[in-house]
């Protein structure tokens, strides 16, 4: 692609709730582009973007795909679009973040028979914080209940106004034949092919086609100065004027166009295209920060074909067939096969060998990528998603959006030896092709569990950590079975006690003998254990109180009377005795070893909890019935906010073990327009009642 290219170049992410049919319009704009010699269907598997048997199974898509292909637009100029499908289902939002994040635009995809859901409200919010402009594409317009109006009214509805309607259906449901072009007047007859040709405007829209036609020109020109002024005094905008006056409006985000059609049938499909080539923003400038640590000042890089070469990694997927393929847009420069560029984090050299596009699983070879082009490159070792490519003398660092909290997780367990050898590798791998994926490893170092670890993977919902898991087996043939997350559950000693730990052992040659007594309290709840030494006069010599102090440290680790690690705990040791010679270090950790578990049975212990901070946002009507939850999970509700959109915030502190599958729970009962973020904040006393149903930790 000439250097000329980049104002050619049009990056789009397809966003939406799930199963309005993004990927299904992914087929029909490749097709009707001649991209491929037929449509696929995601009954049979055959699509270009839902490729892995995950998403086969499914029926859904599950991660981030590119599409890319050429288009003619009506203004006769040669476009290259590069499509990015994006799941829909909620467990996958950090696909969308990775799509929003190099796209230059956004068509947010709403059904034409199910109207603004939970999923629209979700992208189109997350587009709004992104700053990323938007248009609509009212999908499925030839399916029964279809209805364009309805939809209109609900999407000015929740999102405001600034909705420029450029379509009316011409027929609806199964009688949908047709378009209506606001800005030109014309009507658009569709075949059986996907084409269209001019006709007559039917009566039934004319009239409002032509009200329509005044309103959305008088919306237009009124966002640019010199051509409401030429309207005032009669000079009435062409079409082509129209259009470019939007162009600028929807770059900054005031307007967005509202154009309609049928995947299945093909009616609008092309107008669609013409729209994002002639509409959508050209390759925009991007915010970076300098430095290797993306600590220095702010810089916008514009898409420069001729500037310094600055790559963006966005997206890495792990391929049986040639490993690692790093998927990344280039943002400033021209890369070509085999030029060497340097992580601006790590400082590692990589070579860009085998430069290529990517459809789907297909590989379209390139030798050159420009500014504002998105392509792809394989074996980039040392370089994750995230990573920035630069020359040496440009450390850069692309600011990631936020990430998306992993609110559920499993702890897994190797169902073999050889798949323990591998899980590590695999989860790092994994993890690597879905940044949203998390990896923890905890160690709970209670009696019964024997400082037994479990490794935990967790992800934004059970599904998102399914399918991960399948991943896993399937591609790197690593096989777990699968167990709640342990919750850290802690003891400490319920009251003073004064006791004394001994070992008395003769057994021929040395013995072992100590004496030591302890003096243990509770500690304030947070303010950790501490071991004192009081010791005077040499009743123990100095060399053995650091023995002491482990006994009891590593008595604590081992657990209390539930077998959980023991905190918040006061121990002194103010007397004890010795032997010259039958006495060690080993002796004096057993003794207090013995002395600690003596105070614990004597003065009894409490069971402790984890208990995090919860802070919901749930539509206003639903703040009742969430708060209601909450409290049967023993929260306690701290505060509640109102937003200016009417969202309800709720704020509160809820025991870590009710807060398992929340994120599963808190979707149903809101619909799936609740959200929370969970942070520990201290730990606190079970219920007696309660203490006998939980899990001791096993090994």
């Amino acid at each position: 692609m000439d250097q000329a290219a980049t104002p050619r170049i049009r990056n789009v992410a397809l966003v939406g709730h799930s199963g309005v049919g993004k990927t299904t319009l992914v087929e029909a704009l490749l097709h009707r582009a001649g991209a491929i010699p037929r449509m696929g269907r995601i009954e049979d598997g055959s699509t270009v973007c839902d490729t892995e048997p995950e998403e086969i199974k499914r029926g859904i898509s599950l991660s981030l795909a590119v599409a890319p292909f050429p288009w003619t637009a009506s203004d006769g100029v040669t476009y290259q679009v590069n499509l990015l499908d994006t799941p829909g289902y909620a467990d996958f939002a950090g696909s969308v973040d990775a799509a929003l994040q190099v796209a230059d635009l956004a068509v947010v995809v709403v059904s034409a028979v199910d109207g603004v859901e939970v999923g629209t409200e979700a992208v189109w919010d997350r587009c709004e914080a992104l700053g990323v402009p938007r248009m609509v594409f009212v999908t499925k317009e030839d399916k029964p209940r279809a209805d364009f109006h309805r939809v209109l009214e609900q999407l000015r509805a929740r999102f405001g106004s600034g909705f420029v309607v450029l379509e009316l259906p011409l027929g609806e449901e199964e009688a949908l034949h047709g378009v209506a072009d606001v800005l030109s007047d014309q009507a658009f007859e569709y075949d059986g092919d996907g084409t269209h040709h001019t006709g007559p405007m039917p009566d039934d829209v004319a009239e409002e086609e032509h009200r329509l036609h005044d309103e959305v020109t008088e919306e237009i020109v009124s966002g640019d100065d010199e051509q409401l002024e030429r309207y005032l005094s009669g000079d009435v905008p062409t079409a082509s004027e129209l259009e470019l006056t939007l162009a600028h409006e929807v770059l900054e985000g005031t307007e967005y166009p509202v154009v309609l059609g049928s995947a299945s049938t093909g009616v609008g499909v092309d107008r669609l295209a013409d729209f994002l080539c002639e509409i959508g923003p050209a390759p925009r400038p991007v915010t970076v920060r300098v430095g290797s640590n993306g600590d220095g000042a702010e810089i916008d890089v514009a898409a420069d074909p001729a500037g310094d070469p600055l790559v963006h990694v966005f997206r890495t997927v792990a391929d049986p067939f040639v490993g690692q393929v790093s998927l990344f847009k280039v943002l400033s420069g021209t890369v070509r096969n085999d030029d060497r560029l340097v992580n601006a984090v790590t400082g590692a050299e990589e070579r860009l060998h085998g430069l290529f596009h990517l459809r789907g699983k297909e590989h379209l070879p390139t030798d050159a990528v420009v500014a504002g082009d998105i392509a792809a490159v394989a074996k980039l070792a040392g370089s994750p998603t995230g990573s920035t490519l630069a020359r040496k003398a440009t450390p850069v660092v692309v600011p990631a959006p936020p990430t998306r909290a992993p609110l559920y997780g499993l702890a897994l367990t190797p169902v073999t030896q050889s798949d323990d050898d591998k899980l590590s590798g695999a989860l790092q791998r994994l993890c690597a092709e879905d940044p949203a994926l998390r990896v923890e490893r905890t160690t709970e170092g209670g009696a019964a569990a024997g400082g037994h670890s479990q490794t935990v993977l967790r992800g934004t919902g059970d599904v998102h950590v399914a399918v991960a898991l399948e991943k896993l087996a399937r591609k790197f043939g690593v096989n777990v079975t699968t167990a709640p997350v342990r919750v850290a559950y802690r003891e400490t000693i319920a009251a003073d006690a004064d006791v004394e730990g001994k070992i008395k052992k003769q057994s021929g040659g040395h013995g072992q003998f100590a004496v030591v007594q302890l003096r243990v309290s509770p500690r304030a709840r947070g303010e950790g254990s501490e071991f004192v030494d009081s010791i005077v006069g040499g009743s123990i010599p100095r060399n053995y109180i650091p023995a002491v102090e482990r006994g009891v440290m590593e008595q604590m680790e081992t657990g209390g009377l539930h077998g959980f690690p023991v905190v918040d705990v006061r121990v002194e040791c103010y007397e004890g005795k010795y032997h010259s010679v039958d006495s060690s270090d080993m002796a004096f950790r057993t003794a207090a070893s013995i002395g600690l578990k003596e105070a614990l049975a004597r003065a009894g212990t409490v069971v402790l909890e984890p208990v995090s901070h919860v802070q919901v946002l749930v539509p206003g009507e639903l703040q009742g019935d969430v708060m209601g939850d909450l409290s049967g999970r023993r929260g306690r509700i701290s505060g509640t906010d109102v937003l200016p959109d009417g969202r309800s915030v709720i704020e509160a502190t809820v025991p870590e073990a009710e807060l398992v599958r929340y994120v599963m729970d808190l979707r149903s009962l809101t619909g799936g327009r609740g959200s929370f973020t969970a942070e520990h904040s201290h730990y606190d006393v079970v219920p007696a009642h309660l203490v006998e149903r939980l899990a001791v930790p096993v090994g």
